[in-house]
């Protein structure tokens, strides 16, 4: 499968005047690739998508496709609460040239779970494409039950599940219901370690976009079974992963990068720079595990 192991969902760098950054996305880009990231997720929420006009939103695959230049995975974020518009968009990102699909489900309209397989099962009919669905009832208000994936893992371009709920008991019974070629990934980097224990394939991750190596080695690490060495390096990032959400994503996530250097500090309302209650714990956890520049890099 293409989709196992870890997979950044990329921020979206804009410059100071708030339009869109290609420049700094493709060297971001660049570096997950160097640092041997298994899959790309350009334009999930955590690339702010919603705040994205369509056109921005295929320049931002398109430049992802462009520098994957094959060899990377690309998983673009397709989602919505219009099946109609998430469709059209799928066929877009399709003419483009991604692997597959990541579509977070519907938002604010609540579906059933009934209206939930029916949207999916029409995504997958229309597209074509290899869909990983995006369960995060925090963010969605709408949780995607394991009754619902067992019906949708019957389709056979639907792969898996980007796994969001925080809920561990739910995730065993998902993996338990779906075929074991049913790829469930984790939506949490926190959680990567047991939810590949249970049978997870790997994490769509935000620490990644700071430490793209060292969260593909814990994927990786898992997948061999090596859960002690996934653990070391967990002991060492976990409060980045924890700092990472000390404010909604991505803010925190794109404020270290700022302070790492690697972009501009810049967000599209109604997301606004962290507190800075918020940016001092950010720093700290940055000089602590040696990511801000001219501090010593923690090697485990």
């Amino acid at each position: 499968m293409k989709f196992t192991g870890c997979g950044t969902a990329l921020v979206t760098p804009f410059h100071q005047d708030g339009s869109l950054d290609g420049g700094t996305l493709r060297r971001l880009i660049q570096r997950q690739i160097e640092a041997g990231i298994d899959f790309l997720v350009p334009c999930g929420t955590t690339g702010e998508s919603p705040t994205l006009t369509r056109e921005e939103h295929l320049r931002v695959v398109g430049i992802t496709v462009e520098e994957a230049a094959g060899k990377t995975p690309v998983l673009a974020g397709c989602g919505g609460y219009n099946t109609a518009e998430v469709i059209e968009l799928g066929h877009q990102l399709k003419a483009l040239g991604v692997d597959g699909l990541l579509s977070v489900t519907p938002y604010y309209n609540k579906p059933t779970q009934e209206g939930l397989y029916q949207h999916y099962a029409a995504l997958a009919a229309e597209v074509g494409l290899p869909i990983i669905v995006y369960s995060v009832q925090g963010r969605t208000g709408v949780n995607v039950e394991p009754a619902t994936l067992k019906r949708l893992a019957a389709i056979d371009n639907i792969v898996g599940v980007k796994e969001a709920s925080g809920n561990m008991a739910q995730i065993a019974r998902v993996i338990h219901e779906v075929p074991a070629d049913f790829v469930v990934l984790s939506g949490d980097d926190s959680v990567t370690i047991p939810l590949m224990a249970l049978g997870g394939k790997g994490i769509i991750s935000v620490a990644s976009n700071e430490i793209p190596a060292e969260m593909t080695a814990i994927a990786g690490a898992c997948a061999r079974n090596d859960f002690e060495a996934a653990r070391r390096l967990q002991r060492v990032y976990l409060p980045l992963m924890e700092v990472n959400f000390v404010e909604s994503n991505p803010i925190p996530v794109k404020a270290a990068m700022a302070e790492m250097g690697l972009l501009e500090a810049v967000w599209r309302l109604p997301l606004c720079p962290p507190s800075e209650a918020s940016l001092a714990k950010i720093k700290t956890v940055l000089k602590e595990t040696g990511l801000l520049a001219n501090t010593h890099r923690i090697t485990v």
